[in-house]
């Protein structure tokens, strides 16, 4: 699937502006997660190829690039790792950046970005719900501290994604296909989704006790999924990383 976003942008346009190749750019954030709001900005998310003679010198490499700024009236907000940061982020339980490289929502894609998406199932491990506990706990103290509808949204989302990976092995980012497939997720969450789309920082107005407890049990669902989980306890993908980074270095992108 590409990127459709109903929005007057063209998101191949800044893909094509990018001083480095891209291997790939999706969209990230409130869209990919299934709640963006009118007024929500556009999260781009992808890797870049930085030439070898950038590694090899004494100059530290620009290995992370990110810029926010308007276009054409829409918040833009562009992160890119090099492929050699994103492979790494990929081998430690990140499951931030597998979001990205699997978003349906694609602006750009190569050959290496479907290598890249062949290999993740062998990244995945028992121990990318750690990646989600601590995301979820992130999320719910500015929750508490803001009371918008943006972070308790997140919330629910990064440990539904966390329950449903370690029962089922896959990544699902979306909120209301979590909301319809994870045994347990709060029958409310449709109605602050769609409270979620009229502002992107909007005050949540909930039961602060009711949804307190439902986030404290679906963390105890999140460690009932990992002591059953369906993944293995280590990853296997070092290896074939590691090649791709290097032949991917020497020869360029390719597709």
């Amino acid at each position: 699937m590409t990127a459709d976003l109903g929005l007057d942008v063209d998101l191949h346009a800044v893909v094509a502006e990018q001083a480095d190749p891209l291997l790939f750019a999706t969209v990230s954030g409130a869209h990919l997660y299934g709640f963006p709001s009118r007024d929500s900005d556009v999260d781009l998310r992808g890797v870049h190829l930085l030439p070898v003679a950038d590694l090899v010198g004494l100059k530290e490499p620009d290995e992370t690039r990110s810029r926010m700024w308007l276009r054409d009236g829409v918040e833009m907000d562009l992160v890119t790792h090099d492929l050699r940061k994103f492979v790494r982020l990929m081998l430690r339980h990140n499951g931030y950046v597998l979001e990205q490289l699997l978003s349906p929502l694609v602006v750009h894609t190569t050959d290496v970005h479907a290598e890249l998406v062949a290999l993740a199932p062998t990244v995945l491990t028992s121990h990318h719900a750690h990646h989600y506990r601590g995301f979820a706990r992130t999320q719910w103290r500015l929750f508490e501290k803001n009371g918008e509808l943006k972070p308790l949204l997140y919330t629910f989302r990064v440990l539904l994604t966390g329950v449903h990976l370690m029962r089922s092995g896959r990544v699902v980012a979306d909120l209301p296909t979590l909301a319809g497939e994870v045994a347990g997720a709060p029958a409310y969450l449709p109605e602050l989704i769609d409270a979620k789309s009229a502002a992107e920082h909007g005050g949540a107005e909930v039961d602060r006790a009711r949804v307190a407890a439902d986030v404290e049990r679906l963390h105890a669902l999140l460690d009932e999924a990992q002591a059953a989980s369906v993944l293995p306890g280590v990853h296997t993908a070092y290896d074939a990383l590691h090649d791709l980074v290097v032949r991917v270095r020497l020869s360029g992108p390719q597709g």
